[in-house]
């Protein structure tokens, strides 16, 4: 991959911020800006794949020091042109190895993003680079999909997100590796644009184990930012690994 966006370049970070979007409305936005400023308190937030500031912006807007880390310039300048932008310091690189000053007391990674990184040791470098920045008794947080497996009928491996005149989504999974894809047609002046993004999905007992070879240990896990139960028929999850603190005296 030559884009040094990888695939989020200019063309995606022009359109990213979608008003009509569900994950854009305050409902999605609210309880998990006020879940990372509680354990935040009073120290820092390191927001990995900070994106266009979705979730780092109204966080710092509640006074929170937010640092983010992102491999996307075309996103980042997204970020700097809106209001607020310019307060949230950035490093350009990759979340699973780039390193930042000091330390933080939150550490988080929204909205399936963990599956970005494709490999199995990139998945893991990332939760050991979290723990190196977290402070004691610090959590890193994830909120992610489960592979929605269940979802696919007998024998097939493709299985529809969105069908719209705009645009459709379709996702195709191998089983064996744990790689899927995302499949994006979108329209313009009836003209289709074709593109692609791989992923590795992640189920929430190897997400616990690469906490566990990180040293954090899972503090907390709901079905969404509400708190909801989590349970078997979940489609997704918030979860919070915390660093121990060290033994008092």
């Amino acid at each position: 991959m030559n884009d040094p966006d990888g695939y989020f370049g200019e063309p995606i970070a022009a359109g990213y911020d979608d008003p009509s979007d569900r994950m854009f409305q305050p409902e999605a936005i609210d309880p998990a800006v006020g879940l990372l400023a509680e354990l935040a308190g009073s120290g820092r937030a390191l927001e990995l794949a900070i994106g266009t500031g979705r979730i780092g912006l109204p966080l710092s807007q509640r006074g929170v020091a937010v640092h983010g880390i992102e491999l996307s310039r075309a996103m980042v300048a997204k970020l700097r042109g809106k209001p607020g932008g310019e307060a949230i310091d950035v490093t350009i690189g990759d979340m699973a190895t780039t390193r930042v000053d000091g330390t933080f007391t939150v550490a988080y990674l929204v909205f399936n993003t963990i599956n970005n990184l494709t490999s199995q040791e990139a998945q893991v470098a990332c939760f050991r680079n979290v723990a190196e920045h977290l402070a004691p008794g610090g959590c890193f947080v994830i909120e992610t999909n489960i592979p929605p497996l269940r979802h696919l009928p007998p024998g097939q491996d493709i299985l529809g997100y969105r069908a719209s005149p705009e645009r459709i989504v379709s996702y195709g999974y191998d089983h064996a590796t744990q790689q899927y894809s995302g499949h994006y047609v979108a329209f313009v002046n009836g003209t289709g644009e074709y593109r692609t993004i791989p992923f590795r999905y992640v189920w929430p007992s190897e997400l616990d184990l690469m906490a566990h070879l990180a040293g954090l240990r899972l503090r907390d896990r709901w079905a969404g930012w509400n708190r909801e139960p989590f349970t078997t028929d979940s489609r997704s999850h918030v979860s919070v690994w915390q660093k121990a603190a060290p033994p008092e005296g």
